[in-house]
């Protein structure tokens, strides 16, 4: 695990604990940096490019402050019947999100943006992700939100965690995208920008 053959730095665009985690599995040198941008969705953005969107702007604003950097940028949605599931943030929203998503397939859409600052050199991926819950009764959500404390998390759960448990399937070309971001993705963009991953 090294830094890019170039010795270009690598950014994460993100003040995610999740995205860090991810990213310390195949780089063990990077830094972070949180990017300062407004999220809020256009008027009748398609949900798969307003996560592309973001993901791109993140990594655009965090390339202003590195140059001669590779810049990560990275952005998740939660889409339930058409409306976008955000954090829930509190106990009861957490709640109410996955009473709503009980017996039904959420669709989380994970974006990836990998740039080179000063470079035309940038790939953007969106990656689908399918979650089939089980039918939940009412007690066995509030002892799970209760013990997992998933108010940081759009869907209201952590499936690298015990939230695994409520769901009956699930469906991703890139596992980690779930979590937050798509490993496979990023290491074929890595590679692409002279990367050593392995």
């Amino acid at each position: 695990m090294t830094k890019s053959t170039n010795s270009k730095n690598i950014v994460l665009a993100s003040s995610s604990p999740y995205r860090k985690e991810l990213l310390s599995r195949v780089l063990n040198d990077f830094s972070c940096e949180s990017p300062d941008i407004d999220e809020t969705p256009f008027p009748d953005e398609e949900p798969v490019e307003h996560v592309a969107r973001l993901a791109e702007q993140k990594a655009m604003t965090v390339s202003l402050n590195h140059p001669d950097s590779i810049i990560i940028g990275s952005d998740q949605i939660c889409v339930l019947g058409g409306q976008i599931l955000g954090k829930p943030h509190t106990e009861t929203k957490a709640i109410e999100q996955l009473q709503a998503c009980s017996g039904k397939t959420v669709i989380f859409y994970t974006s990836l943006c990998v740039l080179e600052s000063g470079q035309q050199a940038k790939t953007i991926d969106v990656v689908v992700t399918e979650v089939s819950f089980r039918v939940l009764e009412k007690d066995e959500i509030e002892r799970y939100v209760q013990r997992e404390q998933p108010l940081d998390c759009a869907g209201s759960f952590k499936c690298e965690g015990l939230g695994i448990a409520l769901f009956e399937s699930l469906s991703s070309k890139d596992p980690t995208a779930l979590i937050g971001l798509p490993l496979i993705t990023l290491a074929q963009s890595l590679r692409k920008l002279g990367v050593q991953v392995i």
